[in-house]
């Protein structure tokens, strides 16, 4: 039997899921995955649902999967996508399987709210959150709005680890960092605002109690001991937002970076101590996000690999099966700036056809129309490096120091050729790593709870001490200057 004590982490996205144990030996972290799995989207009567019970499923195979090889677990931690949500009702039953934030209910759900209800400065002012139509606000607006059933019997709401914590656990809370998702909560109280539930008709009760990330959910029930083998053992609630747990794994040597989140979704920001709501974070739709240890994500949200990740799915069998570097190698190959996109444009959020809308926003711009994989691929990669200097240039407007590097973390820390990319268009010194930052931030904060490290900043020590950074820096200034100002025309037509 291996004698060492594992946290075992779960990380939950939008497209897929893992488990993954993790343990801290003369500081520095080990990292295993156990099990990977999907995270199927089902369509459904012209709505979109998670597979909560499948999610749970694939928990409860993990914690076997651990039992069955012996090994000594000192915590479960639960990180997820933000904004979506799973009623309970009285009887203590799931009400039904969690709508997906990707649900076409909500595309005109927030202009109708903000026009109706309460206005959108006031909602900007309460909660400093990015207005985004699949925030939790307005998805509960609109299911109010279609008198969806489960809502009006709903006894509990609980965001989605949360949830799936109390599957494990019977415990119902609120964890900090996933609430403040929902543009509900209020960043200076650091509760959920009574007025903004009150307009869709919930009170504060229908939500667990507000825990910070480290704090005890509560121990594994009989039922799931059961069926896993293993004991009472500790679920602590992480940076439950999986963005949370990522910035918690930024190897940071100080307060003055920026970072780069890259998946699905790019999220850029910076660490502060307290929330940034003012006339100009608020006319660039910035948002305030909980962090760990009383701190603040002052991002913005940019649409990142998702067109890269649709257009693959539309492009042909050959195509598909060339790997990563191959495809987007041959992009490299093609004639840069030819087209460029606001990647953030509404025409990119749910289209039919990722392939068309691209070809689309290019026809309507007067630019060279994309027709190849390659050229496609070159017109995002370029597309988003551009969008990152935008958005960087604002940030280092916000920022009380200078910003010194941009940590790129998360799966796109791999992407070689849009690391250099975001290195030439914003100036910056990248420094790409830990790949695996929301589950290297789960553990860490699991391991925190267990008293085996201090502070962030011990965290951040460790993550420095056990992955190899990749630097990248800026080139090709003049061309990327050029480009920039070729960027800001077309997306200010």
């Amino acid at each position: 039997m291996n004698n060492k004590k594992y946290f075992f982490a779960v990380d939950l996205g939008a497209t897929s899921g893992r488990t993954i144990i993790g343990n801290i030996e003369n500081e520095k972290f080990e990292l295993e995955e156990i099990t990977r799995f999907p995270n199927n989207l089902i369509e459904q009567g012209g709505h979109y649902y998670w597979d909560i019970y499948a999610l749970y499923f694939e928990i409860i195979r993990g914690l076997k999967e651990v039992a069955k090889r012996g090994l000594e677990i000192t915590s479960i931690g639960i990180d997820t996508w933000g904004v979506d949500f799973v009623f309970i009702g009285d009887d203590g039953a799931i009400l039904r399987n969690p709508r997906s934030y990707r649900d076409p209910i909500t595309f005109d759900a927030m202009d109708d709210y903000l026009k109706h209800v309460i206005s959108r400065r006031e909602v900007y002012d309460v909660t400093g959150i990015q207005f985004m139509n699949f925030n939790s606000i307005f998805q509960l607006y609109a299911m109010k709005r279609e008198g969806n059933s489960a809502l009006k019997h709903a006894s509990k709401i609980l965001f989605m680890p949360d949830a799936l914590s109390w599957m494990l656990t019977g415990n119902e809370v609120c964890e900090y960092t996933i609430a403040s998702t929902s543009q509900l909560l209020d960043p200076r109280s650091k509760q959920l605002d009574e007025r903004l539930l009150a307009s869709l008709g919930l009170t504060r009760s229908k939500f667990g109690k507000m825990v910070n990330p480290g704090t005890l959910i509560g121990v594994l029930t009989d039922e799931v001991q059961r069926l896993t083998g293993l004991g009472p053992v500790p679920v602590i609630a992480v940076a439950g937002h999986d963005t949370g747990s990522a910035v918690a794994a930024v190897p940071a040597k100080d307060e003055k970076f920026a970072y780069l989140s890259s998946g699905t979704w790019s999220l850029m920001g910076i660490e502060t101590k307290d929330a940034i709501i003012s006339d100009l974070s608020y006319e660039r739709n910035f948002t305030n996000e909980g962090g760990i240890e009383g701190t603040t994500r002052f991002l913005k949200n940019i649409c990142g690999m998702w067109l890269y990740e649709r257009c693959r799915l539309e492009w042909p069998e050959d195509v598909r099966k060339l790997s990563h570097p191959e495809l987007q190698g041959s992009a490299m190959k093609v004639e840069g700036f030819r087209s460029i996109i606001n990647p953030d444009d509404p025409l990119f959020a749910a289209p039919a056809s990722m392939i068309g809308a691209i070809q689309k926003y290019c026809r309507d711009t007067n630019q060279y129309v994309p027709q190849t994989p390659a050229e496609i691929c070159r017109c995002i990669f370029d597309s988003l490096a551009l969008r990152y200097r935008q958005v960087f240039q604002w940030m280092q407007e916000f920022a009380p120091f200078r910003l010194e590097v941009l940590h790129i973390i998360g799966g796109g820390s791999l992407n070689k050729y849009l690391n250099q990319f975001t290195a030439n268009a914003t100036g910056a010194t990248i420094l790409a790593g830990p790949q695996e930052g929301t589950a290297i931030g789960n553990i860490m904060l699991q391991a925190k709870a267990a008293h085996l490290v201090g502070d962030i900043w011990e965290m951040r020590h460790i993550i420095a001490n056990s992955i190899e950074l990749v630097k990248y820096e800026p080139k090709d200034k003049a061309a990327w200057d050029a480009a920039y100002d070729k960027y800001l025309n077309i997306i200010n037509k």
